[in-house]
């Protein structure tokens, strides 16, 4: 599984002109399943996003986590984050998993991150055409895979 992580002071999601999901402060968090995930990677995950300690204390210092702030999470699936650029200028996302797999992922990844910050975490709709509208606060962005545990 992999995420891009924003930290952002306000971001929002709209799905055929509605607005399906919105935040002020916190993480908008994109993410992508392959095949080989499971809920383990769903665990590690969940746990690394929801103490991820990249917002600043009273002194200017990235010591604070979504916790700590009381801050919210955006969560929007993204199969293009298992593109594959290697060959050629179209890429290929042969390793992005199918609905069947990746749908009951993001779902667990929705209920344990939902438990994690003790309230829900706003989403878009999995498979849709979204507009996502951000300001990245920093900017902060940060990539995580779970299965290169750097």
């Amino acid at each position: 599984m992999r995420m891009v992580i924003q930290r952002v002071s306000e971001a929002s999601v709209k799905v055929n002109g509605e607005v399906r999901g919105a935040i002020g402060p916190g993480l908008l968090i994109l993410m992508g399943v392959e095949e080989a995930d499971t809920s383990a990677d769903v665990d590690w995950l969940a746990a690394k996003c929801i103490n991820l300690r990249i917002f600043n204390d009273d002194q200017g210092v990235m010591n604070c986590s979504l916790l700590d702030k009381g801050y919210d999470i955006l969560l929007i699936s993204q199969f293009t984050l298992h593109a594959s650029t290697k060959k050629g200028n179209r890429p290929s996302y042969i390793r992005a998993a199918r609905p069947d797999h990746a749908v009951p992922l993001y779902e667990q990844l929705i209920a344990a991150l939902s438990k994690g910050l003790g309230r829900p975490v706003q989403t878009g709709v999995f498979g849709a055409d979204m507009q996502v509208e951000l300001v990245n606060d920093g900017p902060v962005t940060i990539w995580m895979d779970s299965k290169q545990k750097e």
